[in-house]
């Protein structure tokens, strides 16, 4: 940057007198920075720039920005930051054009005694715009009110009226020469002069007061009458020497920065020119002035970069250089740096030279805008000439930042050039609440203004010196477009001086020459292959045919998962669940019986075998029933599809399947989903190849998209471009791969993934030999060559250069030892490594060494130039040198080919390594190309990752990551250590020091094990090097993936049935436990015909499933992970892990494929999970382009992925049988021992018991249902002679698991609303919003002689169903619901209305009864509670509801019963009314309903014959179709069907009838229970009390054996006990309360508690036995009387059931003496003489319950029970309610 005075200034005073100038401006209070210096000097060596600078007038950058605001005139001008409205108060513009100093000016002192404060008038009133802006000035016709600057008050405007005659025009003209104004302060008028105004008003000038200079912006009025700052007042004419007619182009002024920043964003404001001559300097900058901000760029650092119009900037790009330079530096201009939007922004071009330039010649970038006017040719003059000289004086490529202005025309070798955009966004600060700053931790005030943040980027810059500028040049082209450049630099030859340049070895010598002698000297023979020093030589024959000893440690790893991976598969699936539960995508998961998938992988021929291996090895083909057991590794191919141009064809053939198979649920699995996702920008893996975009049109076509039995899964160790501000795929449709906590989650693992994090840690161990290092030496060598080859790619210098150094490296461990001086120690100790181990033993084992060398054409010649000298110095068979080429497959020498089939053993004869796994243990350069690692897993045997070459061009998280992530790997827990532990490893293995510390957010930021990936296990073997890491270091190399299985679930999907929601529903136990019994399963379920060892994974897989070691091998020490060299810029990111902060590669920009939303965020802390980093990229990062962004990612840091998603199919498909499968309870009858024979013979195939005989059967007492099992035994004769002891053993197992048993559903199953079909489709229908509004709410009223009141209960009815019922003519009021008659023939309808009361489960109840009912017409009922009744309507829209009155809310199963038979005996008596009208007989009306459980699911059928269940055809309705043959059915009051069983056998068949207890599914006739009620008050065991009761009537209760009822195991809802908590909640962490403690004395202080009396009562009773009745336990001989009850006392009680009603038939108790009696809430039947005619054992205890205290003592004189029993004060209790809950009383007593 030249300048016109003699004399330089050190670069050291330089960087001082800028430093000082920072501070200064940041110190100061002021907003504006006083420069300090008036320009940058540089030392003389640094090739000073010859010019003169052409400085801009001020007016002309005032008149910009009034231009700026005007064309676009509805701009709101309030928010301003005053940050960006930079005075220059040293401006002293048009005064003159020399570089004298400005004249000094004296003010006229002020008169005595007036005011001379700032911001004051002389008056002493307030000037100040804060002060005035709400107030009202009144100012004369033709005057404006304007704000004027006062140099001592920076951050205020003053208040001035102004006669706008003396104001310019918009255009900067028609300003009368003068002024007139008045003093709006105080009021005087008519100042003529505005040297006099300003002293009026205080101003204090050290110049000459000229109106332009102070008159700065127009005040105007906001909508809300705030008096704010307009729009500059535009003192110049706009366009300065153009003419002005452009008036839509901007001033430009700006000159050129050749600085250069490796951040991103802008240095504003450069001095203002390139002159003709020979102006650049390299490493420079300039602290000039710029004039207009620059544009924004639509996508910030993608650019095309071939040589065309440049990057749009702010202004129309003029130069001007004309004259002399004018003053000194100045500020900035008052303005925002980004154009206002809206403003029409033109671009000027850089004009190229004729000659062909390659991409990095003029990478000028062009971002479209729209509105853009191109640039009008300018003349000559106002154009920056590039010189010839350029690269050759500065020795680098100059970079042109452009920061606040805008560019001129470049003319001349613009190659030699780079302009970068990268600075603009930086400096753009939002506009942010106060809110968000805090959320930042800021406040306004600490917002750097942007000319500060130009200084400090200067400073910074200044500093770093001329390497950043390359970097920053070449770090401007996407990956594809470098390769490219370096294609080109190879093909055009470019780099023939480079190459010339290393023909000689360091010491001087031809190379070539030199390896020819070496040959020479050696002859035929070579270096003996291993077992054996590198002197020893055999020839080659010998050579190829020695046969290494068999590997034993070297084992076939099987297929494994392990427990991370289990987890991520289950979290996979309940994610599937909770998609298919929303509804939101109509995921149906019961409508499918089959998985069935597609893997996309990225181009790499290893990647796609690897993965091939991995299906093999699971045997996942033959799990899901894809393929048989012998054909399954062939067909394998047709599952692993590579993004290719031959996609389209196979993908199509998958697409095909999918819509052929409607009833199979496809995975498409888009494994690395990363590199091919926004390809469109990026281009693809190998340069250029036309697969742009092909993932996005494959992955996001609408045939995948529409499908709704598809789910796509993106997986991706690095979800970057999935999650920005664009991303389709919800952040709740992510999986993360799990993360562990702490010591215990790590202590249950073997091994733990050595990742990112962990290498940053590492450095701190303090071993001698770290595992992340950088080679300094090699970096010092490569900037040397870099000043001498400026214009070549830095890619190209490292790697002729790394090429050299192993090749000298080679030459001095074998023939020429006075090189080791000149190779790098780090090349030298990897050689002598490498070359050494395979000699140390019999079998020949070494190392892997990967060179990362990312362009193809590089990759090639490395791999000759290194075969040719490791050829020629006889090594060929000593290791071998391989091209890993993603596009091709491996190819590895024949005689290293035998050997590693000799250390696998049994592979067959046509066995060729296919994977880098299959490599194992073969000592070999792996030289690595390709755009990115795309996920290929390594063998342990990998040692050295090589990562010279990944330099500057690859800052972005992603990008680096998936280098380092090639290391990445599982290792031993004991290799982790705490940095305190300093070991000094050199010469031996030491006991490594188990972990210290190991914080699970590694598993993060950790690399999430980018690609490379492995399954391998840790193994020594081989040498020992001098720091201790042994030979195969690289532990179960697997990395960390980002398992970002996008779901997408396909717009539409459906619903998931069978509980098996996410966890909630019934089958989450058994999905659990089916996911556990899959382990071992799936460990052995190898194919028979492993293709190869390696179990590879695809992606950046980190396999956890480490092959194990012998366990002869067990006691070798772990190994470390391989070492890692990078480069010094990759080094500092990663190696500057301090005082627990992340690593510095966590804040790079994510991926190149995305950018920062704004340069003021938040950084990521230590502590984030991966959820967190991902909700955190999805606020600040936005996508480029709008490319693949699928329907579901989920990510986990890839710890074995591909292991991960084939367990998930597996578990999926087996979900999916579970789905067609339901849980049912399967277990044996209870009490069978003492049952009355109740069964009786009958013809056989009868289908109806004879009356008579059967009338004359015993009822069977006993409850024979196992749900009972823990219940009081209902006393009989029989009962009285049954051991008691084997009854008490048996009901020792307290609370027990009910058995349970998985069977297949049939088509005539009743289903919850996770089932979906065509066919029931209507039946469910809740679609349409309209049908909802379609049901109409019917009151229903009748009175109960059992409640004592009328009871108001509701129908809700939707249209379809309203046939079923009666309404009167007039007001559609309901009358009554339609009954059969007992005649009625239709076999289309179900006679029966069917009741079904439900709490609790709207979604798990088996409420569909469309297949059970075979689909014939049925009328079905919902009785729900009030509270519950939306719920239920929401699901079920189509159902009939019953809705009980609120103050049944709380109440238990028994009032919905007792409510449906008292609503039922009243309908049908109004349907006989009604029907007796019609001619029809009373008797003739059917009168029976079926009630049954929410619970039932199939229906079987049994025959004697052949022993077997099986499923009934008919449901149902083959029930009622043959009870309504027989004319007698209407003799039976209740008929029910038996419990199923597993344990049904013909023996228990052989009666078809039994006269016994019925539950779940009954017929009840409620015409002949007209008098027997349910007991509205209880909880448990209501059906048991009322069989006992009808009985007692003597009513008929049958039992139809052959035919059975399966119940469904539902998890939620039913009969759920209430949450005991207490009414008042002293605090949150109670003890649970004891049923004992349900009861309390009455009117003590005891806790009362919030639930029903009853409920409290009944629980009590169950556990009370042993107090309430102590006689009784286990004395069956002697039960516990109850009258007119039965209510579970506990199951070592016996009760005995007697009924107090007259005629009734009870049970014969001649000669028992009780030892207790239960008298509950008993009526006016039960009598003193009643009592007296039973006997009681003597101490006999006595329990009376009634309503409340004054009943129980009218209860206890009624019945005299004081004669024979005896009672105390303090046997009285209540229910520990209070009294708003009407507790229950009782008193206890004992038998005198």
């Amino acid at each position: 940057m030249g300048n016109s005075y003699a004399g330089q200034l050190k670069s050291a005073q330089f960087e001082e007198a800028l430093h000082n100038s920072i501070e200064a401006s940041l110190r100061c209070s002021s907003v504006v920075p006083r420069p300090i210096f008036s320009q940058l000097y540089l030392d003389p060596d640094q090739h000073p720039f010859s010019s003169a600078d052409v400085k801009p007038k001020v007016e002309d950058l005032d008149k910009d920005l009034v231009h700026r605001y005007t064309q676009n005139g509805s701009l709101d001008f309030s928010n301003n930051l005053t940050v960006n409205e930079m005075e220059d108060d040293e401006d002293d513009e048009e005064m003159s054009d020399s570089n004298s100093p400005p004249i000094p000016y004296s003010q006229k002192p002020a008169p005595e005694g007036s005011c001379t404060t700032d911001g004051f008038c002389q008056a002493g009133k307030d000037l100040r715009l804060v002060s005035l802006c709400m107030e009202q000035i009144d100012i004369p016709a033709g005057f404006l009110l304007v704000g004027a600057k006062s140099p001592n008050l920076p951050e205020h405007i003053l208040v001035c009226a102004v006669d706008k005659r003396f104001l310019p025009d918009d255009h900067g003209k028609n300003a009368l020469l003068g002024f007139s104004g008045n003093c709006i302060g105080c009021g005087e008028r008519g100042f003529r002069y505005f040297t006099e105004f300003s002293n009026h008003i205080n101003l204090k000038l050290t110049t000459q007061p000229k109106k332009q200079k102070h008159l700065k912006y127009y005040l105007v009025r906001s909508s809300q009458g705030v008096l704010s700052k307009g729009p500059l007042i535009c003192w110049k004419e706009c366009r300065s020497r153009q003419s002005s007619a452009t008036c839509h182009s901007m001033k430009p002024n700006s000159s050129v920065s050749s600085t250069v920043t490796p951040e991103n964003g802008t240095t504003n404001g450069y001095k203002s020119g390139f002159i003709q001559t020979d102006a650049a300097n390299g490493n420079s900058s300039h602290g000039g002035k710029s004039s207009a901000s620059s544009s924004t760029p639509a996508r910030p650092g993608n650019y095309s970069l071939s040589p065309r119009p440049s990057y749009a900037s702010g202004d129309q790009a003029t130069m001007f250089i004309s004259g002399p330079p004018k003053k000194r530096h100045r500020g900035w201009y008052p303005g925002s740096p980004v154009p206002q939007p809206g403003l029409v922004v033109p671009v000027p071009t850089v004009r190229p030279l004729s000659r062909s330039e390659s991409l990095l010649s003029a990478p000028v970038p062009q971002t479209p805008l729209t509105g853009i006017l191109q640039p009008r040719p300018i003349p000559a003059g106002e154009t920056v000439i590039v010189p010839e000289n350029l690269l050759t004086n500065s020795g680098v490529r100059p970079v042109i930042l452009i920061g606040y202005g805008t560019l001129p025309y470049f003319y001349g070798n613009v190659g030699d050039i780079v302009v970068s955009p990268l600075l603009v966004n930086c400096y753009k600060i939002p506009q942010l609440e106060n809110k968000d700053l805090e959320h930042l931790g800021l406040t306004g005030s600490q917002l750097l203004s942007v000319e500060n943040m130009i200084l400090l980027t200067i400073q910074y810059l200044v500093r770093l010196g001329q390497h950043q500028s390359r970097a920053l040049a070449e770090s401007m082209l996407t990956t594809s477009e470098f390769l490219k450049e370096i294609s080109y630099e190879l093909i055009t030859g470019k780099v023939s001086f480079l190459a010339s340049h290393f023909k000689t070895t360091s010491l001087g010598d031809d190379l070539d020459k030199l390896l020819d002698k070496m040959q020479q000297r050696r002859g035929e023979s070579v270096v003996t292959p291993f077992n054996g020093d590198l002197h020893e030589c055999v020839s080659a024959q010998e050579a190829a045919a020695m046969i290494p000893t068999q590997n034993l440690d070297l084992d076939i790893e099987t297929f494994q998962i392990y427990q991370p991976q289990l987890t991520v598969a289950r979290k996979l699936l309940s994610q599937v669940c909770a998609i298919a539960d929303s509804g939101s995508q109509s995921l149906d998961l019961g409508h499918f019986s089959k998985v069935d998938f597609i893997i996309i992988v990225p181009r790499s021929e290893v990647l796609v075998q690897q993965t091939l291996q991995r299906i093999r090895q699971s045997g996942v083909l033959v799990d899901l029933g894809l393929e048989e057991n012998g054909t399954a590794y062939q067909r394998a191919e047709k599952y692993v599809v590579r993004l290719d141009n031959e996609i389209q064809t196979k993908f199509e053939v998958f697409m095909r399947r999918v819509k052929q198979n409607p009833y199979t649920l496809f995975v498409l699995v888009h494994d690395n989903s990363h590199v091919e996702l926004t390809s469109v920008i990026s281009g693809s893996l190998s340069h250029g190849e036309p697969s742009h975009g092909l993932a996005d049109r494959v992955i996001n076509c609408r045939e995948v998209l529409e499908a709704f039995n598809l789910l796509v899964l993106q997986v991706s160790s690095f979800p970057y471009t999935l999650q920005t501000q664009q991303s389709r795929i919800s952040s709740s449709n992510e999986v993360h791969w799990i993360q562990l906590d702490n010591m215990e989650d790590m202590s249950c693992e073997e091994k733990l993934y050595f990742g990112l994090n962990e290498y940053s840690k590492s450095l701190q161990w303090g071993i001698t030999s770290p595992l992340l290092r950088c080679d300094e030496t090699f970096e010092k060598m490569v900037n040397t060559l870099l000043e001498r080859y400026p214009r070549l790619h830095s890619m190209v210098v490292r790697c002729y250069l790394l090429i050299q150094q192993y090749s000298e490296a080679l030459m001095a461990l074998t023939t020429m030892a006075s090189l080791r001086d000149h190779s790098t120690p780090e090349t030298l100790s990897i050689m002598d490594d490498l070359i050494s181990s395979p000699g140390k033993t019999r079998s020949g084992r070494g190392h892997m060494l990967i060179i990362r060398v990312p362009s193809v054409q590089l990759a090639m010649l490395a791999k000759e130039r290194l075969q040719e000298v490791r050829d020629k110095l006889g090594l060929q068979y000593r290791f071998e040198i391989i091209l890993g080429n993603p596009a091709s497959e491996l190819s590895v020498a024949t005689h290293f080919v035998a050997r590693l089939k000799t250390w696998r053993g049994n592979e067959p004869e046509e066995w060729t390594p296919r994977t880098y796994q299959d490599l194992e243990g073969l000592p070999c350069i792996v030289i690595l190309t390709g755009k990115d690692p795309l996920g290929e897993t390594f063998p342990r045997s990998l040692k050295y990752c090589d990562l010279r070459l990944i330099d500057s061009s690859y800052l972005t998280r992603t990008a680096l990551e998936q280098e380092v992530g090639l290391a990445c790997c599982y290792v031993s827990k004991e290799v982790i250590r705490g940095p305190a532990v300093a070991l000094d490893l050199s010469g031996k293995e030491q006991e490594r020091a188990t972990t210290s510390e190991n914080d699970s957010d590694e598993l993060l930021i950790d690399l999430e094990r980018p690609q490379s990936n492995s399954s391998a296990v840790t193994g020594t073997s081989g040498s020992i090097m001098e720091n201790g890491v042994s030979s195969s270091s690289a532990a179960d190399r697997s990395q960390k993936l980002s398992l970002t299985p996008s779901f997408q679930s396909p717009a539409n999907s459906m619903g998931l049935d069978e509980g098996v929601s996410a966890g909630t529903g019934g089958a989450g136990e058994t999905l659990k436990q089916e996911c556990d019994s899959l382990g071992p399963q799936m460990a052995s379920s190898t194919t028979s015909k492993p293709s190869s060892s390696s179990s590879s994974s695809s992606g950046p897989r980190a396999l956890s499933w480490p092959g194990q070691l012998p366990q002869g091998c067990r006691g070798l020490h772990a190994a470390l992970p391989p070492i890692v060299i990078l480069s010094k810029a990759a080094y500092s990111l990663l190696g500057s892990q301090r005082g627990g902060k992340p690593p510095a590669s966590s804040s790079l920009l994510p991926h190149a494929d995305v950018a920062w939303v704004s340069s003021l965020r938040p950084l990521l802390h230590k502590d984030m999970s991966s959820e967190e980093q991902s909700l955190y990229y999805r606020q600040w990062t936005s996508a480029l382009t709008q490319a693949s962004q699928g329907q579901e990612t989920s990510k986990s840091p890839g710890v074995g992925k591909t292991g991960s998603y084939l367990q998930f199919l597996r578990i999926l498909f087996r979900m999916l049988i579970r789905l067609l499968e339901v849980d049912v309870y399967d277990e044996g009858e209870i009490n069978a021992d003492h049952s009355e024979c109740s069964g009786i013979s009958q013809a056989e195939g009868e289908p109806w018991p004879d009356i008579e005989s059967f009338s004359k059967m015993p009822f069977d007492v006993s409850v024979h249902d196992p749900k009972y099992s823990l219940m009081s035994l209902v006393y009989t004769e029989k009962l009285a002679g049954v051991k008691q002891e084997a009854i008490k053993d048996s009901k020792v197992e307290e609370p027990r698991k009910r058995g349970t048993v998985s069977m297949m559903l049939t088509k005539y199953a009743a289903y919850n609303t996770f089932h979906h079909c065509e066919q029931c489709h209507q039946y469910m229908d809740c679609t349409s919003a309209s049908q909802m509004s379609d049901s109409t709410l019917h009151a229903f009223t009748f009175s109960s002689s059992m409640l004592g009141e009328e009871v108001q209960l509701y129908f809700i009815i939707p249209k379809s169903k309203e046939s079923h019922f009666v309404f009167s003519k007039q007001g559609k009021h309901l009358e009554s619901m339609r009954l059969p008659l007992v005649s009625d023939k239709n076999l289309n309808a179900v006679k029966s209305p069917i009741f079904t009361p439900s709490s609790g489960r709207h979604e798990h109840g088996l409420l569909n009864l469309f297949h059970a009912m075979e689909g014939i017409s049925h009328l079905h009922l919902l009785v729900v509670k009030e509270y519950e009744m939306p719920l239920y309507r929401k699901y079920w829209p189509n159902h009939i509801m019953l809705v009980l009155p609120g103050m049944f809310n709380n109440a238990g199963v028994g009032a919905a019963r007792f409510l449906i038979k008292e609503l039922s005996y009243h309908n049908l008596e109004l349907e006989r009314n009604r029907l007796e009208e019609l001619g029809v007989k009373r008797q003739c009306v059917w009168p029976f309903i079926v009630v049954m459980d929410d619970s039932c699911v199939l229906w079987n059928i049994h025959s004697v014959q052949d022993q077997t269940s099986q499923p009934m055809e008919a449901g149902v309705s083959r029930k009622n179709v043959s009870l309504k043959t027989t004319p007698k059915i209407i003799h039976y009051a209740i008929l029910g069907i038996q419990k199923w069983s597993s344990k049904l056998t013909s023996q228990s068949l052989k009666a078809p009838f039994s006269r016994c207890h019925v539950h779940d599914f009954i017929l009840l006739n409620i015409d002949l229970t007209q008098n027997v009620q349910y007991d509205f008050n209880r909880y448990f065991c209501e059906d048991v009390d009322f069989n006992l009761r009808t009985n007692s009537s003597g009513l008929l209760i049958c039992r139809f054996n052959n035919f059975s009822l399966m119940k469904k195991h539902v998890q939620v809802g039913g009969q759920r006990d209430f949450i005991i908590k207490p009414k008042i909640m002293v605090s949150e962490s109670l003890a649970p309360i004891l049923p004992l403690q349900y009861v309390c004395a009455p009117d003590s202080e005891h806790t009362l508690l919030a639930a029903p009396a009853q409920f409290l009562l009944e629980k009590f009773l169950q556990h009370a036995s042993y107090k309430l009745f102590p006689k009784a336990i286990h004395n069956f001989k002697s039960p516990v009387l109850a009258i007119d009850c039965y209510l579970n006392i506990g199951p070592e009680v016996a009760i005995c059931y007697i009924s107090s009603r007259p005629h009734s038939s009870n049970v014969n108790c001649e000669g028992v003496f009780f030892s207790g009696l239960l008298l509950y809430l008993c009526d006016s039947f039960v009598g003193a003489d009643l009592l007296k005619k039973f006997k009681f054992l003597k101490g006999a205890t006595l329990c009376v319950i009634c309503q409340d205290r004054s009943s129980l003592r009218q209860t206890i004189v009624r019945l005299e029970l004081e004669d024979e029993w005896q009672f105390r004060l303090r046997d009285e209790f209540q229910t520990a309610n209070s009294s708003d809950d009407k507790p229950l009383y009782f008193l206890t007593g004992r038998h005198v």
